[in-house]
């Protein structure tokens, strides 16, 4: 790990600590209030639940060290993707999106942002690289794409992007900013889904919105207040727990992924591997549907359910939602567990 990741994860760790006094609390306390007290003039920080929140501001503080940018929390990952692309789009105007990308983004766009005047362009990840960029406004990357996890060079894409005028936004779920940093490699904006990896333990939803962009992130901002989309403080403090173990989840998950490799590589059940190098999830064809739903349903250490990057393994067929893969394509998002029952496990999965 560099002294720069490390930095920035004591700065995480610790961001709330800085402004303690003795005897104040060590765990951020969950602020549940629509209200406060204002008499007189509106002049202070506080004044209503819908525009802030002392516990979604310890999260986003933290967050906001993690991306070494302002952050501004969200209530689900999707709503994290809706103000992006809101605030960075008008009528009239064109976005570039990832056709291999999360489904529900392009969803978003072909069903609401469209009756809006929002014209959306789909094209395969790995043709982002030879993609003419001059039309669009806004181009939004996803790599690793999901489910399939192709790549693309984030600092060729978004320096063509800045060339043109347009904007980049990065989702950014899939790996964290411990294992990639988009900011750093020329996005303007990222997004994630918090619910996932960095909240760890499937009991909350959170997104979040990242920029070093003052503008950007004021409209953001402005988004959510007005919108009311503001996450609750239970969410919040749930992620903000999640964070605090971040590093050391994702170390284990990589390690048992990069562990379950050569066993999923080697059996003949399994008819492509597909792993791009770093991350936890990975993807696998088998035969056909039953054969990847016995997988799943027969492997003790499985969870078998939607969404990714919790502490237990799961799994899910993702044909079953509408994505452009095999049917008998398996998203596998490996988890915490023991590394050596976790393989045996799913050594049992695959006989």
């Amino acid at each position: 790990m560099t002294s720069d990741a490390q930095t920035r994860i004591m700065a995480m760790l610790h961001a709330h600590m800085t402004d303690l006094e003795k005897g104040d609390p060590v765990a951020p306390p969950i602020v549940s209030t629509a209200k406060y007290w204002l008499p007189g003039e509106p002049d202070v920080p506080y004044t209503y639940g819908r525009d802030i929140n002392p516990t979604v501001e310890t999260c986003e503080a933290a967050l906001s060290a993690l991306e070494d940018a302002p952050v501004v929390g969200f209530p689900s990952g999707m709503a994290a993707i809706t103000a992006a692309l809101v605030t960075t789009l008008k009528a009239g105007e064109r976005i570039l999106v990832p056709s291999d990308g999360y489904y529900v983004t392009r969803a978003l766009l072909n069903e609401v942002l469209a009756t809006l005047g929002v014209q959306a362009e789909a094209i395969a990840t790995r043709n982002y690289q030879s993609a003419d960029l001059t039309p669009y406004d806004v181009v939004w990357i996803e790599t690793p794409s999901n489910p399939g996890l192709d790549l693309c060079d984030i600092a060729a894409i978004t320096a063509r992007a800045r060339a043109t005028g347009a904007i980049s936004i990065v989702d950014n779920t899939t790996l964290t900013p411990l294992l990639q940093r988009p900011l750093d490699l020329g996005a303007d904006m990222v997004v994630s889904s918090d619910t996932k990896a960095i909240a760890g333990h499937s009991d909350t939803l959170f997104g979040h919105v990242a920029t070093r962009d003052d503008l950007l992130f004021e409209q953001v901002k402005r988004w959510r207040k007005l919108s009311g989309s503001i996450p609750g403080p239970l969410a919040a403090f749930l992620t903000h727990r999640g964070l605090m173990t971040l590093e050391l989840r994702l170390a284990r998950m990589v390690s048992n992924a990069q562990a379950l490799l050569p066993v999923l590589e080697a059996h003949p059940k399994v008819k492509t591997v597909r792993y791009p190098g770093i991350g936890f999830i990975i993807g696998l064809t088998f035969e056909d549907t039953t054969t990847a739903d016995a997988f799943i349903e027969d492997c003790p250490a499985i969870l078998p359910a939607t969404s990714f990057g919790g502490i237990h393994t799961s799994a899910e067929r993702r044909a079953r939602w509408g994505d452009d893969v095999p049917e008998g394509f398996v998203r596998l998002s490996v988890g915490c567990e023991p590394e050596a029952a976790l393989v045996e496990a799913i050594k049992v999965g695959l006989s």
